[in-house]
């Protein structure tokens, strides 16, 4: 992605998941439930010291983060059974986005997981090449996944940022006056994007069950085994166990 911004294909892209391919960091975001709500969301981006461990350095890759969006909070789906503690997962395939720690973190839940191109996703359900995926409303509905799925376990598992970002090469050539604009814009965006998306939460969740039928999950029990997640992410990335912290003391 990085690279691709870098030689002005795209200028502009909101990627998610997929900035923890860009800096490690970014992955803090992979780890279950350290993001409670949506304020507390808010509270995280606009703190100084998270923008300087997570935006400052991304210069040096070619990249400007202009404002912290959002994908959502995810929950899973799936055809086997419902899941209400991590045992519920066990041997069931699951789809998961690119990056290591969605991998790593439904592998210690004892599911298979299995990245893979959201485009493709349908019709591996369908056919059952998976059982299942875990996606925010907004992008289960639009998939239209509910017409594939029997299941809606209601996780919550991992809030995802979206990111508005840049090229630095493109960000230099805008006049200064037109970044302080565009940098305003972003981040009430921001705070526009945040309530669309509680919004559509609550909307979509009578149109997604039925179809598929919803259950409550033992998040205890999910944040429970998810300690050996984020003592791996505290050993691996450096200043890893750091942030967390720091974000966890933002709630």
């Amino acid at each position: 992605m990085s690279r691709g911004i870098k030689i002005g294909a795209p200028e502009m892209f909101v990627p998610s998941t997929v900035m923890s391919t860009v800096e490690q960091k970014y992955g803090v975001f992979e780890m279950p439930y350290i993001i409670v709500n949506r304020a507390h969301m808010k509270k995280v981006a606009e703190n100084k010291e998270v923008q300087k461990q997570l935006f400052d350095g991304l210069p040096a890759k070619g990249l400007i983060v202009l404002g912290v969006w959002e994908n959502g909070f995810r929950h899973i789906t799936n055809n086997v059974r419902p899941i209400a503690k991590p045992d519920d997962l066990k041997g069931i395939k699951l789809r998961v986005p690119g990056g290591v720690w969605r991998v790593k973190m439904f592998k210690t839940y004892g599911a298979n997981p299995s990245p893979m191109p959201l485009a493709e996703v349908y019709s591996a359900l369908q056919s059952a090449v998976m059982d299942g995926q875990e996606n925010p409303f907004p992008q289960i509905w639009s998939a239209k996944f509910h017409e594939v799925q029997k299941f809606l376990s209601l996780s919550g598992h991992v809030y995802t940022p979206a990111y508005l970002v840049v090229s630095e090469e493109t960000w230099n050539k805008i006049p200064k006056d037109s970044q302080t604009t565009l940098a305003r814009i972003a981040g009430e965006i921001g705070d526009f994007a945040r309530s669309e998306g509680e919004r559509l939460d609550k909307d979509l969740m009578g149109k997604l069950a039925p179809p598929m039928k919803a259950n409550e999950v033992d998040k205890d029990s999910f944040i429970k085994a998810s300690g050996a997640v984020y003592e791996e992410f505290g050993k691996e990335v450096s200043g890893g166990s750091d942030l967390v912290k720091l974000i966890q003391s933002l709630r």
